[in-house]
């Protein structure tokens, strides 16, 4: 079954709105595919106007930025998923979304990218 992007066809009052125009296919969603921690795994898709996306299905890498020096540590391994306001549940399966609070070598850090869309973790480090 396809994910509809578009808005309701139904008013707040239970009533129809009229339509304004049939079907898009430009209004089709995708799946949610959850990053997991583990080895580096991507899966290329296709895009809106024919462009590939790289998304990614597991990752165990992330670019950490320290916002005090404004450096970036390429390449620095996750530990684990400490907290993440998506879900609770995405913490006990370690799954990676935006926002999500990660452990890595040089310490927490809050993701910054889409890993699903971006095909990468760009995380910035958090202040103790």
């Amino acid at each position: 079954m396809s994910i509809y992007q578009f808005k309701s066809q139904r008013k707040p009052t239970g009533g129809m709105y009229h339509k304004l125009s049939k079907k898009k296919k430009m209004w089709l969603g995708n799946d949610f595919l959850p990053v997991r921690l583990g080895s580096t795994k991507a899966k290329p898709m296709r895009g809106f106007g024919g462009n590939i996306k790289m998304r990614l299905l597991a990752v165990d890498r992330a670019n950490v930025t320290d916002p005090a020096t404004g450096k970036t540590t390429p390449n620095v391994k996750i530990i684990t998923v400490k907290e993440n306001k998506a879900d609770p549940n995405f913490v006990r399966m370690n799954i990676i979304t935006k926002g999500a609070i990660i452990e890595t070598e040089v310490g927490l850090a809050k993701v910054m990218s889409r890993p699903s869309q971006h095909g990468v973790v760009n995380a910035m480090l958090i202040k103790k």
